[in-house]
């Protein structure tokens, strides 16, 4: 009796998993298994927090970890590539060819690291696995490592390129690996058209698919009229510490809005490489008596805090090495909860938040138009209210992740097709 073939595997390589920050990719994952795909993990990073989102449990995802650095993993990576070398001589030549070829472009030893990584991956995590295509998330390092496994193992290969990762990306490379996936995916329009003109030539779909959030998990707490007039207004912000979320704009906005009088709460949540500089804005400004830095905090902690929000605030801007945000996910839930949004007409915002109809929209980095658009929401009822029930309708209609990831699946499983 012949035994039933065995289901394809989608093989996804991440930079790190889970991560706490990338909740959009767990909730992919976990999405894609409910739709009947059989995944296989291979991270670059071991966690770097040592709590995780209560989703993350239900993965059922193999999860394999790649050597995360050269010298310490030095013997099993030379190992192992030795082994690929002598089993696929002609085929190894002509991945260290292209490494080469990249390197010398940027003269980045990343690129060796991360051949000797996808070297690893296909000769020791690969074999007997059934993985049929490999998908990276992230258009730097997870791509490359998707790229030179792809040369080594003859499996295709495609990527989710987000923000960061496309533009502070060296154009060259990130044209060289659009033109040999087989599909590239994006979050945002803006970023699709970008890589459409970056690539002109490409032959290969770039489809636009918006991460999305569960809207049943967000859902509004209350009736999203004027906030209660005794006690602090309360403000909310949920994001990294790092330049391209503008939170100087934030904090100079509320040191305005302490300067007129008005009572607020903030509470800022999320860590990163700025902490030491957001904590001193913090006390040069003389906000301590009204922000509070909270940290990373998981899911249902955060969830807590929208519910009791009044405005959500995010100044995302372009950071001097060119990263920006494509559409915060935080700004989709605080949407989904009925708190009112204000943030920066930055990237691919706009493609979510409509001024003055699902939201508010002010320039980045001028803290007077965040501060007055601020003390709008507060005090116009009839705005308030009209913008938090457009924003609802337009998360539930446009950025519900199962609607989305139903795209996606379809791309994936045209690829496991293919087989």
């Amino acid at each position: 009796m012949l035994k039933p073939a065995r289901p394809a595997v989608l093989g996804m390589i991440l930079k790190g998993f889970p991560r706490i920050s990338e909740t959009f990719i767990s909730n992919e994952i976990l999405l894609l298994e409910k739709m009947g795909f059989h995944i296989h993990i291979f991270s670059m990073r071991q966690p770097r927090e040592n709590f995780t989102h209560r989703s993350v449990a239900d993965i059922r995802a193999q999860v394999d970890y790649l050597p995360e650095k050269i010298l310490p993993h030095l013997p099993v990576l030379m190992k192992t590539n030795l082994l690929l070398v002598s089993r696929i001589p002609a085929v190894y030549r002509n991945a260290m060819r292209m490494a080469w070829g990249r390197y010398l472009r940027t003269r980045k030893s990343a690129t060796l690291k991360h051949l000797l990584q996808a070297g690893y991956l296909v000769q020791r995590l690969l074999p007997g696995q059934g993985v049929a295509h490999l998908h990276a998330h992230f258009a730097h390092s997870p791509t490359s490592v998707a790229l030179f496994s792809s040369l080594l193992s003859g499996l295709p290969f495609s990527f989710t390129a987000h923000a960061k990762d496309i533009y502070t990306s060296d154009p060259r490379q990130l044209r060289e690996k659009i033109s040999l996936a087989r599909f590239v995916i994006t979050c945002t329009g803006y970023n699709r058209e970008y890589l459409r003109r970056l690539a002109p030539g490409a032959q290969i779909p770039i489809d636009c698919i918006y991460h999305g959030i569960n809207p049943r998990l967000f859902t509004p707490a209350a009736d999203p009229g004027l906030p209660a007039a005794n006690g602090p207004r309360r403000l909310l912000t949920v994001a990294r510490l790092t330049a391209k979320k503008g939170l100087p704009t934030v904090l100079e906005a509320l040191g305005r809005l302490r300067d007129d009088g008005i009572d607020f709460e903030h509470v800022l949540i999320g860590d990163g490489e700025l902490r030491d500089e957001i904590l001193a804005s913090i006390r040069r400004l003389g906000l301590g008596g009204h922000t509070r830095w909270l940290g990373t905090q998981p899911h249902e902690v955060v969830l807590a805090h929208y519910r009791r929000a009044d405005v959500f605030l995010l100044g995302c801007r372009i950071a001097p090495n060119g990263d920006r945000d494509g559409i915060p996910n935080v700004l989709m839930e605080a949407m989904a909860m009925g708190v009112p949004v204000v943030a920066t007409r930055v990237s691919a915002i706009p493609e979510l938040v409509q001024h003055r109809r699902t939201g508010m929209l002010v320039p980045p980095e001028d803290p007077g138009a965040m501060a007055r658009a601020v003390r709008e929401v507060l005090e116009d009822a009839e705005l308030r209210g009209d913008i938090t029930r457009r924003a609802r309708q337009r998360v539930t209609r446009d950025f519900d992740n199962q609607v989305l990831i139903g795209r996606l699946a379809d791309h994936f499983k045209a690829a496991l097709e293919e087989r």
